[in-house]
């Protein structure tokens, strides 16, 4: 497992406030800023890794859980173990449990060879570690420039913490990721087609009425470019109904008569 309270220097039954100031005072010493850019950031993204997970109870919980499990497999190599067993079940655990270990590249690959975005990892894990796995590896996929294959993961851990909370107050960073992928990297990186069904994959994932009605403003602006005015009028209007003084909608209306 990722040595979380090795990491930030604290004991196994460390409080939240004891976590708070090793956090504030590694995160001086590590910082890119203060570290060198060279190791910097790779020591930095780990304290933060362990400082989110350890500062949520219920993320911690899991954590721990998932410590004692992979502990009781500590007499054996236990990567080694669900490689020979090669079947998807060992798989996504193996994909997880690279995920915890700092291996991205080789979790990645293991993901690729199994399909993809057509590898059901919720099929063989627990709820809670295929989140907590999905998310990682979203992040993962991100860095890589793989958009469009992060979003589908963030939309389905959004769809499932919707049903029955995990992240709980974390959510908000995992939201945070997701309307950021959408907005900054996904528009210039996709076409027309793709990056429309990007924003329709946002809408009805249970956001705040003014977030649907900018993707919807977004979405009928990408349709009108992309020539389906009937389709750009129709979703500005359904933006419109959602908030109607959505901002910087002038043009946009005089365009399509709306």
């Amino acid at each position: 497992m990722r040595d979380y309270y090795s990491i930030l220097g604290v004991a196994e039954d460390a409080s939240a406030a004891e976590i708070k100031r090793a956090f504030r005072e590694k995160a001086k010493k590590t910082h890119p800023d203060s570290a060198g850019r060279s190791g910097g950031e790779e020591a930095m993204r780990r304290l933060l890794a362990a400082y989110k997970t350890l500062l949520d109870s219920e993320r911690r919980e899991a954590y721990d859980r998932a410590c004692r499990r992979f502990a009781q497999n500590a007499r054996f190599d236990y990567r080694e173990f669900l490689k020979d067993q090669n079947d998807s079940e060992s798989m996504a655990k193996l994909v997880f449990f690279d995920l915890l270990h700092f291996e991205e590249e080789e979790a990645v690959a293991v993901w690729d060879e199994r399909g993809g975005s057509d590898f059901p990892l919720r099929d063989y894990l627990d709820r809670e570690d295929w989140m907590d796995c999905a998310f990682i590896l979203a992040e993962e996929l991100e860095k890589r420039g793989r958009f469009h294959e992060a979003l589908g993961l963030l939309t389905a851990i959004v769809r499932e913490e919707r049903q029955k909370p995990y992240f709980r107050h974390f959510m908000g960073e995992v939201e945070s990721v997701l309307k950021d992928l959408v907005r900054l990297k996904l528009k210039t990186a996709v076409d027309g087609p793709a990056y429309a069904e990007a924003l329709r994959s946002l809408i009805g994932l249970g956001f705040p009425p003014a977030d649907e009605a900018r993707w919807m403003r977004s979405l009928s602006e990408t349709l009108l470019r992309m020539g389906e005015k009937e389709a750009a009028g129709e979703v500005l209007k359904e933006a419109l109904k959602s908030d109607p003084r959505l901002p910087h909608t002038a043009l946009l209306r005089r365009s399509l008569n709306v």
